[in-house]
């Protein structure tokens, strides 16, 4: 369970993150988008003031938070630039959470470690271009070699598949004609600079187009036994734990998204003269103004009382898929409201709204499209009666 900070220690560190994403991330992130450059230098600054380790208690080198408090800090750096905010979340929430949860002490000590200090950057590789929502039919493999393991197959879109140090990466250990589907799933960290690991072209995306997303390749990858993360048999079950935690950054990227397009459309209504006038003193903007708030609000409540049940261990996978699947859906409705405040310069590259609207869609997509949470949050509620 994560410590409970101060409110005033609390306080301190969400402004320390809103004074990083305006000083570092707001100049340059349309830039970083138009070229889909992926900057590791504003990354390793987030190491350096320890977000790459907030929920990483003392003991490892990281900070100790509460789920709340990283959850505020990353609504912050994805009001900057949602895709700077991709690489923080998936490591924070789904490698290192991993490692902590099953890692041994020896595997902790050689990798958690450097990446709650922000040193090593995490990836999490469990989807395949023929299991995506069925993620337990992966077909990579790991077989026993000696002492070792080899690794053989492809993983499909692995934020940070391109630019981690080390990725989790859930592959088959039974054997072919003897599949146990969701229990016959390992999970291996796999040093992105051994041999064997082969990284595919970045994917061209519609939004966070600063983000890495790559394939990546097995190709006869040769693991020592010490890579192989907890049971052999229970790296999908690992995988599972884990998304209730990057479901919770999922939905803080989309309050930070959703904010930002409030913040830009509350701007130019003020601004923008038509009619003599702002538009602001319409009306039907106002009206726009109030529900874009009125909805942020609520899906930010919905995530920090998530966050709380998380830390303690209350109903977690359901708030968490509730959360996600609120926030997302609210920071696509946001933004489709904020490009139509903007009118024909919405729609326009020239300003931020029409990057923002990319963004949120993606937000609805990974980690469970939307459907799937529906499907999470019906069988919590059904299981429980």
């Amino acid at each position: 369970m994560s410590a409970t900070v101060r409110p005033e220690e609390a306080e301190q560190i969400v402004q320390v993150a809103r004074d990083f994403a305006a000083e570092h991330l707001v100049p340059h992130a349309a830039a970083r988008d138009a070229a889909s450059r992926f900057d590791r230098e504003v990354v390793a600054r987030l190491g350096e003031l320890g977000f790459l380790g907030m929920l990483v208690p003392e003991a490892y080198d990281g900070l100790g938070l509460d789920t709340v408090t990283y959850l505020r800090a990353l609504e912050e750096i994805a009001a900057g630039d949602a895709s700077v905010a991709v690489s923080m979340a998936v490591h924070n929430s789904l490698p290192s959470q991993m490692l902590l949860r099953h890692g041994t002490e020896a595997q902790k000590a050689r990798w958690l470690k450097p990446m709650a200090r922000g040193e090593q950057l995490g990836a999490f590789a469990l989807s395949e271009a023929e299991a995506g929502t069925d993620a337990a039919s992966l077909r990579a493999q790991a077989v026993r070699d000696g002492d070792g393991w080899v690794l053989n197959g492809a993983k499909a879109w692995v934020s940070n598949g391109g630019t981690a140090d080390l990725v989790l990466a859930m592959v088959r250990t039974d054997r072919e004609g003897e599949r146990r589907g969701a229990r016959g799933i390992g999970c291996f960290v796999v040093p992105t600079d051994a041999p064997g690991y082969v990284v595919g072209k970045a994917e061209d995306k519609m939004g966070l187009r600063a983000s890495n997303t790559s394939a990546v390749f097995f190709q006869d990858l040769r693991l020592s036994a010490d890579h192989l993360l907890g049971e052999p048999a229970e790296g999908f079950i690992y995988a599972l734990q884990a998304l209730d935690a990057g479901r919770l950054g999922i939905a803080a990227q989309a309050c930070g998204i959703a904010r930002a397009a409030l913040d830009h459309a509350r701007r130019y209504a003020a601004e923008r003269r038509q009619f003599g006038r702002p538009i602001a003193a319409f009306e039907a903007v106002q009206f726009k103004l109030a529900d874009m708030a009125t909805r942020l609000e609520a899906a930010r409540s919905l995530l920090h009382e998530a966050g709380r049940r998380k830390d303690a261990a209350d109903a977690a996978t359901r708030w968490a898929a509730m959360a996600k699947l609120f926030a997302s859906e609210t920071a696509m409705w946001v933004t489709t409201q904020a490009v139509q405040v903007f009118g024909g310069y919405g729609f326009m590259r020239d300003y931020p709204v029409e990057r923002l609207m990319r963004d949120a869609k993606a937000t609805e997509i990974y980690e469970g499209v939307s459907e799937i949470q529906r499907v999470v949050i019906a069988r919590e509620l059904l299981s429980s009666t």
